[in-house]
């Protein structure tokens, strides 16, 4: 044990420069654990604990470099003359890492999305997962827009994406539940002329007022205005009529939980398609229904025999 605790100390050979450096290691390592842990005890908050056992991890990675920077010297008396240089070369070579960084530096201090935010970057839909100096992890979510998206949905497909961070810089990054965590959402459905759509728009208004999120919406509306000078906005449900040349279409605009809007568009669409049912109302389309009727026979005219 002596023996150790003296090559530890001893920074003049290289032999104990590298007992030395293991032995920081080992003990940043152990900080980085207990310090992770006993800053989150009272910390209740997931967020907020993911954020700060990652912001001790990094700093202890920051004074390890620096301890080992320190330890080894390097070039000694020539620091300035190393590191500019490096720093400039780093800067050619190493772009995309660096644009990451700066990109990360933007999520936190600008904080445009979050761990547990669901968003669109890059043509990518989900949940974030982790969020690191250079990429963002993102659970992806099914898109019925979306051609190459197998899950016509907004549901999980099971792949993680990884992003570089840069592309905040880019493309636009679209967050659904950082501010309000509610969407406008619409049910539209061809009506027939010769059908009572006058019916069918009462259907579809009281389905949509028994389904939308009004309540909930407008108050989170409320919280968005505190902080941002926006407009207010319509939450309650309404029903838009609009006559094409083959019906007319009737839409139904309601608003709904962000991570429930899949659910809450199949509970709606079957309950309007029950009460369509129920008083006669049929979902117009393009095809055609054509009925052949015999010819009437002709009464008091004789049809001649065959001759043999």
């Amino acid at each position: 044990m002596k023996r150790f605790l003296e090559a530890v100390w001893d920074t003049s050979s290289v032999g104990g420069r590298l007992v030395t450096s293991i032995a920081l290691i080992v003990l940043a390592v152990v900080f980085a654990v207990l310090a992770g842990r006993l800053a989150t005890v009272r910390v209740t908050d997931t967020g907020n604990r993911y954020y700060l056992r990652k912001a001790v991890h990094y700093l202890t990675v920051v004074v390890l470099l620096f301890a080992l920077a320190l330890l080894w010297r390097p070039f000694a008396g020539r620091i300035g003359v190393v590191v500019g240089l490096l720093a400039a070369g780093l800067a050619l070579a190493l772009q995309e890492v660096l644009g990451a960084f700066a990109g990360w530096i933007s999520i936190l201090s600008g904080r445009q999305f979050r761990v547990g935010d669901r968003i669109q970057m890059c043509g990518v839909r989900g949940d974030v997962l982790d969020i690191t100096p250079l990429r963002t992890r993102i659970l992806e979510s099914g898109s019925s827009a979306d051609p190459e998206s197998w899950i016509r949905g907004r549901q999980y497909t099971g792949r993680v994406v990884s992003l570089s961070n840069r592309f905040v810089f880019t493309a636009p990054v679209y967050n659904s539940s950082t501010v309000l965590d509610h969407l406008w959402e619409e049910l539209t459905l061809p009506v027939s002329y010769d059908a009572d759509w006058h019916r069918a728009e009462r259907i579809l208004c009281e389905e949509a007022q028994a389904i939308s999120s009004t309540v909930e919406a407008r108050r989170a509306i409320e919280q968005m205005r505190d902080r941002y000078p926006v407009a207010e906005a319509e939450v309650d449900p309404r029903v838009f009529v609009r006559a094409t040349p083959n019906w007319v279409e009737l839409s139904a605009r309601f608003v709904v939980p962000v991570r429930a809007a899949r659910q809450v568009k199949d509970q709606v669409t079957r309950r309007v398609l029950d009460r369509f049912a129920e008083n006669g109302i049929r979902v117009a389309s393009v095809t055609q229904d054509i009925t052949i009727y015999p010819p009437p026979a002709s009464e008091g005219v004789a049809v001649p025999a065959d001759r043999p």
